[in-house]
């Protein structure tokens, strides 16, 4: 058991030690520093020109905006098109089929929003092709649109009055060539290295110990599982995600999986103090999101370590913890602190079954993903997370009687608008939805949904609710895990959290966008006796408390239906 716990402090405690230099670079690539990967410049050179691209120009940030929103519109019915027909196209040799409109449209949006939610098993629903051009394609391009929204952001705090912030495209195309292409490269070399498939052959046949013929699907995934992680994706290459010996070998890979998570989001944090030369104030950011993940940790483990009671009252001995639904190779507790860095930093991927979490570990995946603001995914972390910043620094200015300043501009009414409607829209999205599919499995279980509501779910009561809670949950925070006992591969569900996921996705990037735009046109107040310090650890304090009530408020409800609600009912 010592040796878990040091599994777990191995694989957090190397993920800052890279996560601090790997800032320190990222903020030298973006503010066009030299730096260790400028041999690429002639490739973003020529990316530029076939793309028509003018780096040097400084875009308005309305305009940046609509070339982000523009070229994902592209991506989108590139990649419906592609998954639409993609049994008639080449590179298939499993003959897998083309995919319903329904399955495609929700593929598509569900990759391209980076929250990667799966509505098929990957061996069968896709072909190397569409794992290729469509899956991967939009795990590289969908974790760039989000760092390169955040250096958008970056741009806006410095103390130079503007409307302008940088070039979307520029910011891009970097973020690939010099952090994921790199990244992604030796991940997917030491996967390889390690046993996971990396070749175009189609599926092996092998035949069992006990004398079963069963047929093993391949293919070209390693690179893929690199990018997922790296990217915050976590779409997985086969349909059981990180939990299947192809996709995650061994203790090694999977400590390098963990890492990969982590790794960007975190140093994003780290690459905001070195871009403005504010450390101070990223290391409160840090400081805050550490503890809201610790907060999340801790119970999950002791959950996950004790076991079910109910399995306790018959008699039976739990000596390694709750194993249903665990890899034996990684354990309770390896698999309690990927399921919750997995869900507060929006990747998704799993090396366990979350369905078979105990039910206060459940809950705190949920709450993970509510909150939304711990960590984050690549780049679009910490504009979640800045939305809470503007709201505590308006109310802390109020409770204070000093001026709401952030980075020396005022906040006022419409910031604070803009910030409250985007906080309002994550619960929205998630309660209504859910709302939404109770009140149809209830009232029309004999529908004709592609699959009947009566159908849906393979688990009544607390447990069901759930699992439609975490489904427009996962979907609302671009998360992509589930509760896979939600049969979800219908017209209802593709097409509900489809919509989801695009509202999702885009309005937490535009709301703060068009804050630190608006902002930035304001005068520039310098630092005096009244301006409220936003990198003090009271001030840290105040934002995590605003991040807690506002949670608390929207979700508590709906937690105590669902997970609370079996917690106690084991009891």
């Amino acid at each position: 058991m010592i040796n878990e716990f040091l599994g777990v402090a191995l694989m957090y405690g190397l993920t800052v030690l890279l996560a601090i230099p790997l800032g320190k670079y990222l903020a030298n690539v973006f503010a066009d520093k030299p730096n260790a990967l400028d041999f690429m410049k002639p490739v973003e050179r020529l990316i530029y020109r076939i793309g028509g691209v003018d780096p040097t120009r400084d875009m308005h940030w309305k305009e940046n905006l609509v070339a982000l929103l523009t070229i994902n519109l592209v991506w989108f019915v590139l990649a419906f098109v592609l998954l639409l027909t993609q049994g008639n196209l080449p590179l298939n040799p499993d003959g897998n089929p083309s995919m319903s409109p329904d399955l495609a449209f929700n593929t598509a949006i569900s990759f391209l929003v980076n929250c990667n939610l799966q509505h098929y098993s990957g061996e069968t629903g896709l072909t190397y092709l569409t794992q290729l051009g469509v899956i991967t394609f939009l795990q590289f391009v969908s974790a760039a649109t989000g760092i390169a929204a955040l250096v958008l952001i970056f741009r806006h705090f410095l103390p130079q009055t503007t409307d302008r912030s940088g070039n979307f495209y520029t910011f891009f195309v970097k973020s690939i060539t010099r952090l994921l292409l790199p990244l992604s490269l030796v991940m997917g070399l030491i996967l390889a290295f390690n046993g996971t498939p990396a070749s175009f052959e189609g599926k092996d046949t092998i035949v069992t110990m006990q004398g079963d013929t069963v047929g093993v699907s391949r293919g070209p995934a390693a690179g893929m599982i690199a990018i997922k992680h790296l990217g915050t994706n976590g779409g997985g290459w086969f349909g059981v995600n990180s939990a299947h010996p192809l996709e995650n070998p061994n203790y090694l890979t999977n400590i390098v999986e963990m890492v990969a998570q982590v790794l960007i989001p975190i140093a994003l944090v780290f690459a905001l103090g070195f871009y403005i030369n504010r450390r101070k104030f990223a290391w409160v950011v840090y400081g805050v999101m550490t503890v809201g993940m610790l907060l999340l940790l801790i119970p999950t483990i002791w959950s996950e370590l004790n076991g079910n009671p109910a399995i306790a009252q018959m008699g039976v001995a739990q000596p390694t913890g709750a194993m249903e639904g665990k890899e034996v190779r990684f354990g309770p507790l390896a698999s309690a602190y990927w399921s919750i860095v997995t869900t507060i930093i929006s990747t998704g991927s799993v090396n366990s079954m979350h369905d078979s979490s105990m039910p206060l570990s459940g809950a705190m995946q949920l709450l993970g993903m509510m909150t939304n603001a711990f960590y984050g995914g690549c780049g679009v972390g910490f504009l979640n997370y800045y939305i809470y910043l503007i709201i505590a620094v308006f109310i802390s200015g109020l409770m204070v009687g000093r001026t709401p300043e952030f980075f020396g501009r005022k906040v006022e009414a419409r910031e604070m608008k803009i910030a409250s409607l985007i906080a309002i829209l994550h619960p929205f999205l998630i309660l209504v939805g859910t709302a939404l599919a109770s009140y149809v499995s209830v009232t029309m279980p004999d529908a004709d949904w592609a699959v009947k509501p009566a159908n849906w779910l393979n688990n009544s009561g607390f447990h069901g609710f759930s699992e439609m809670l975490y489904e427009f949950t996962s979907s609302a925070a671009n998360n992509g895990s589930g509760f896979e006992g939600l049969g979800d591969n219908n017209v209802f569900w593709n097409v509900t959290t489809g919509f989801v996921l695009i509202l999702g996705r885009f309005l937490p990037i535009i709301g703060p966008l068009a804050i630190a735009g608006l902002l930035s046109q304001k005068k520039f107040v310098p630092e005096s006796a009244g301006t409220l310090p936003t990198d003090t650890g009271t001030f840290g304090l105040m934002t995590f408390a605003v991040i807690f009530i506002i949670a608390a408020l929207a979700f508590f409800p709906a937690l105590a239906l669902g997970p609370l609600a079996e917690f106690f009912s084991l009891r």
